[in-house]
């Protein structure tokens, strides 16, 4: 199978997903950061799929796929990712997360560590840092009373240092955003707020790879320092790049990324979804 797919929860709502490649090549998942959707890997889908098996798809309450009735943890979007994993019969992957998709697949793996062949996190984190609830709580309610689409202007300026705002690639991010659901928005932030998954860390003995944007902030210096207890941990920058580098800057990260796979992507192919 290739292309759009659906796939239902075991506690009901969808998770909305594509998959692109050829049939019997590694596999290489890819999971969004909050407020985006699984268009955010367009490049990547361009650049790796002649040779990898590549799946995207849309966290809950992202995109098309279902948004939650209640709060959501870590756990709940790992759970998720696993349901999408057994639903496509997969074995062994390389995950790549962005942003929240990084504590997703640490609690994915957490559950399931012999389903991961190898180990992405793009400007995410292992766990929140302090402050994150105040910010996030802020957020929340700005999303509710003001609407999506005030949160991506803030958002926009943030994640895309040094981009004008009426170019391309920033509006193209400014309506990926601005159609998040609202509620979809407000569970992941209630998540991103609190968590921990660092405990994991030292046992993660499959081969890792930290990419950051190098105008992330304090990003690229919190991912080293994070994921330090990860065995032969091995990390890159992308230079100029933001938030979202691989939407910001595709040509360097593809490369970064690109020359971690061709070394490291899991060997064993996934099988076909059912």
């Amino acid at each position: 199978m290739t292309g759009q797919m659906t796939v239902p929860l075991p506690g009901g709502g969808q998770i909305n997903a594509r998959i692109d490649g050829p049939q019997d090549a590694p596999l290489v998942v890819f999971s969004n950061s909050v407020a985006t959707d699984l268009s955010i890997w367009k490049n990547q889908v361009a650049a790796l799929s002649d040779r990898y098996r590549v799946l995207c798809y849309d966290q809950r309450g992202h995109g098309a796929s279902s948004v939650s009735r209640g709060l959501m943890s870590f756990d709940d979007y790992g759970a998720d990712l696993l349901a999408l994993l057994e639903a496509c019969n997969v074995t062994t992957c390389t995950f790549v997360g962005l942003s929240m998709g990084a504590p997703t697949g640490l609690a994915a793996l957490t559950a399931r560590p012999e389903l991961f062949g190898a180990f992405v996190v793009v400007d995410g984190v292992a766990r929140s840092g302090s402050g994150r609830e105040a910010f996030w709580t802020e957020r929340r309610a700005t999303a509710r009373s003001e609407g999506m689409s005030r949160i991506a202007s803030d958002t926009v300026v943030r994640w895309l240092p040094g981009v004008d705002a009426e170019a391309q690639n920033a509006q193209v991010l400014s309506v990926m955003i601005a159609a998040t659901p609202v509620e979809g928005y407000a569970a992941a932030t209630q998540a991103l707020q609190s968590y921990d998954y660092s405990a994991v860390l030292p046992s993660l003995t499959c081969p890792f790879l930290g990419i950051a944007g190098e105008k992330d902030g304090a990003m690229p210096e919190t991912i080293r320092a994070q994921f330090a207890p990860v065995p032969n941990a091995q990390f890159a920058e992308i230079p100029g790049a933001g938030h979202v580098p691989n939407f910001q800057d595709p040509d360097a990260f593809n490369a970064a990324l690109l020359a971690f796979l061709d070394v490291h992507a899991a060997a064993d192919k996934s099988k076909e979804p059912r």
